[in-house]
C-alpha cells in the first residue's frame, strides 16, 4: 500500500465554506474560481497575460487590449461556434 503523505483533505478556494453547501457545489465553485483567476493568451499580442478585470471584461496587462468575453472564460464555446459559422459564410460569398 502506498504511503499517504497528507491527511486526505484537499483545500482549494472553496475550503472557506467549510462543510457547508455540499461537496459538489464546493467543487464547482473551486473549478470556476480556478478558471477565472488563470491567465490566458491575448488575442491581440499573443502573450499569456490576459486576466479577468470584472464580470465578462478581460484585459491584457502587456498591450492593454480590453475585450468582452464570457463570465469565467475569455472565450466561450458558443462564441467559438459563432465565429466559425461567420467565417464559413464570409468565405462562401
Amino acid at each position: 500500500m502506498a504511503k499517504q503523505t497528507t491527511k486526505g483533505r484537499k483545500s482549494r478556494s472553496a475550503a472557506r465554506f467549510g462543510p457547508r453547501y455540499g461537496r459538489k457545489s464546493r467543487k464547482l465553485v473551486a473549478d470556476l474560481e480556478e478558471k477565472s483567476k488563470a491567465s490566458y493568451d491575448c488575442p491581440q499580442c499573443g502573450r499569456n497575460r490576459v486576466t479577468r478585470t470584472s464580470t465578462a471584461i478581460w484585459s491584457c496587462s502587456k498591450c492593454g487590449y480590453t475585450f468582452a468575453g464570457g463570465s469565467f472564460l475569455p472565450e466561450t464555446s458558443l462564441g467559438r461556434s459563432v465565429l466559425r459559422s461567420l467565417k464559413k459564410t464570409l468565405e462562401a460569398d
